[in-house]
């Protein structure tokens, strides 16, 4: 018999679950709120250039990872970023760093080819543009309803991989009559997440730089990350630059509500300030994204979330790893593919 299963979030661990279980007699419906897949691993196209304003690039740190992006899924327009990654400290003082010579994947057109890739190995149904807002526990079945009351039918099991507060309420919206439903939604809420302001600046020259990326390891600098996307191949023309300037929390906190254009002018301040070239002041196009669940900050004991498994109530997502990282997200996708599996 052929099992229904609803998997809310189209991002990495979303479509890692998804694309494992297509080998299963699993039949799979995705709803994804907003229009693209991929979550917070975001790929942006603006005046000819492509670039990835919230997660960077995907690391080889899980084997299975690796053989999914290099041998199972297809490798064209894959590319490795090969700039180092350096460090600096508060104040501003940059160094080499360890990773010089790990590999940086992402794809020419933009790190959302991950989860498309993954997506279109299945025969999954992909609905974007659905913000679920209910699951009701109805005998042996969820159902799944919208914000907008439309009531997309019974499923099997349901699995749950929006960041962590965005999955508490879901719980807390649920009509589950389930005597550790509240601890279980309690315990989801409490994992501490990242506030984060990225700021995009393009520049009709080229920086000449030995790094594609630098990090704040005392994380005491208003700039917690910043990169250069040029350094992707496809990523941006010849001749010119894009820096990815991330915002450490408490300025992002800080900073959340400030006007675009204010914002901007003080992120290319800073960024002027560490990469010592003043002409950064003055970029002659930007963009921004707010992330108000940008990383998680800790992680859930697996055993608080084994209590829903018994209710075909699953759990995905780099929170549940415990790492802010896509390659984390897609593991904890294929390994919550194996529990749906074999429940």
């Amino acid at each position: 018999m052929t099992e229904q299963v609803a998997v809310v979030g189209a991002g990495a661990a979303g479509a890692a679950a998804t694309y494992a279980l297509r080998g299963d007699p699993v039949e799979v419906t995705v709803f994804e709120k907003s229009r693209g897949v991929c979550g917070r691993a975001a790929t942006r196209r603006k005046n000819d250039c492509v670039y990835e304003y919230g997660a960077n690039y995907l690391k080889p740190s899980d084997d299975r990872v690796t053989d999914l992006v290099t041998e199972q899924l297809p490798t064209d327009g894959l590319v490795d970023i090969e700039e180092p990654v350096y460090v600096f400290d508060a104040a501003g003082d940059l160094g080499e760093g360890r990773d010089a010579d790990a590999h940086k994947w992402t794809y020419e057109a933009g790190i959302t080819q991950l989860a498309k890739r993954l997506f279109a190995a299945t025969d999954a149904e992909v609905h974007n543009e659905v913000r679920v807002e209910t699951l009701d526990r109805h005998a042996d079945s969820w159902r799944v309803v919208d914000d907008e009351g439309h009531d997309h039918g019974a499923f099997d099991a349901v699995l749950l991989t929006p960041p962590a507060p965005q999955t508490a309420d879901l719980l807390g919206q649920a009509a589950w009559d389930h005597d550790d439903r509240r601890a279980l939604r309690q315990a989801i809420a409490s994992v501490p997440y990242r506030t984060v302001v990225t700021g995009v600046l393009h520049y009709p020259f080229e920086l000449d730089m030995p790094w594609y990326g630098a990090v704040n390891t005392d994380k005491d600098h208003d700039i917690g990350w910043l990169s250069r996307e040029e350094c992707k191949p496809g990523h941006v023309p010849d001749g010119e630059s894009l820096l990815i300037v991330q915002m450490n929390q408490p300025w992002s906190i800080a900073n959340y509500d400030v006007r675009p254009d204010e914002m901007l002018e003080t992120i290319a301040d800073r960024a002027a300030s560490l990469v010592d070239d003043d002409r950064v002041r003055d970029p002659d196009w930007t963009d921004y994204q707010h992330w108000r669940y940008s990383q998680p900050e800790g992680e859930i004991e697996h055993e608080t979330l084994a209590s829903g498994v018994d209710h075909d109530l699953f759990f995905a997502g780099d929170w549940v790893a415990g790492e802010g990282r896509i390659h984390a997200a897609v593991g904890s996708g294929l390994d919550v593919a194996g529990d749906i599996a074999r429940r």
